[in-house]
């Protein structure tokens, strides 16, 4: 099932508490997760940011509001105690907790005009619907990315072959592989020789290399092609090659590659322009965001 929102996790959150007594927010993290029956894929779905669990996110941003509305109270930093209006409210059965029900409470009226008095019209961050702040961000994230991805591909179409070359070249360096551009430049497109367009080290001190066939194809890619190349490497000896292409690979390509001895990686076109936004190839970083939290151990004393 995919990852509950914030306010679909207020009820159950609440429910959990209704025992009066103290619980940890990490501890109700797990409890809730089995509760909605998450797969250890959804629970360790990270924001884009890396820093969090998508999951923990928005159950950490349940409980703030509740608390804004003093229906649990913080005992201590990271858990919470329920409160006797959490108590009274829960006897009146509710199917569901949201941010329209919260508004009956007078605390979480002043919460949100302290925030709605912060922010201006044009970049609200008081939550209204069931996106936190982070799914929010996350989502013109990635938005931002696939559109850049997009633009980015069809500039790497119309470059020139001698051009989509020297973008190999320098996004091999990128990832590590090839040694000193250098040494990668004169590596790549040296051999041409039964479907192989390059040869480059897998690591600096080049203990095992990498053969490269890459072309600028527009049309898909399919398992002839890659039983050619596969045919090169074993002419050479080799286990290790790498076949990069604008265009993609048909099915037949793909499961042959994954069932040969040779360890042939398949790059297609979305995925050349991931890998090129990711390694800031072609592409350059126009503003930076920070996102803070307060270090959970900063004002614990002792």
């Amino acid at each position: 099932m995919p990852i509950p929102d914030f306010q679909t996790l207020m009820l159950p959150l609440l429910r959990l508490a209704s025992d009066r007594q103290e619980h940890q927010l990490r501890t109700v993290i797990e409890i809730l997760a089995d509760e909605f029956s998450l797969t250890n894929e959804e629970r360790n779905e990270l924001l884009p940011s890396g820093s969090q669990a998508v999951f923990a996110n928005r159950v950490g941003w349940a409980r703030t509001y509740l608390k804004q509305a003093a229906l649990i109270d913080a005992s201590r930093r990271g858990s919470f105690r329920i409160t006797q209006r959490g108590i009274d409210l829960l006897r009146d059965k509710p199917l569901r907790i949201d941010v329209k029900l919260l508004e009956r409470f007078s605390e979480f009226l002043e919460f949100r005009n302290r925030r709605r008095e912060r922010e201006s019209a044009s970049t609200p961050t008081f939550i209204e619907s069931s996106e936190t702040p982070e799914d929010s961000l996350a989502a013109a994230y990635k938005a931002l990315h696939t559109d850049l991805e997009a633009e980015l591909l069809q500039q790497v179409k119309e470059s020139s072959p001698a051009f989509f070359e020297r973008l190999v070249v320098d996004l091999l360096v990128k990832m590590g592989y090839g040694g000193t551009r250098q040494d990668a430049g004169r590596a790549i497109g040296r051999s041409g020789d039964g479907g192989i367009d390059g040869i480059i080290n897998e690591d600096r001190l080049g203990l095992d290399v990498i053969y490269i066939q890459a072309k600028r194809w527009d049309t898909g890619v399919g398992r002839p092609e890659i039983q050619r190349f596969a045919g090169a490497l074993q002419g050479q000896r080799a286990r290790k090659g790498v076949f990069i292409t604008t265009s993609s690979f048909s099915q037949d390509a793909e499961e042959y590659a994954s069932r040969i001895d040779s360890r042939i990686i398949l790059i297609d076109g979305a995925r050349l322009a991931r890998l090129m936004v990711d390694h800031n190839v072609g592409v350059s970083t126009v503003g930076v965001y920070e996102v803070k939290k307060i270090p959970s151990d900063y004002f614990t004393e002792g």
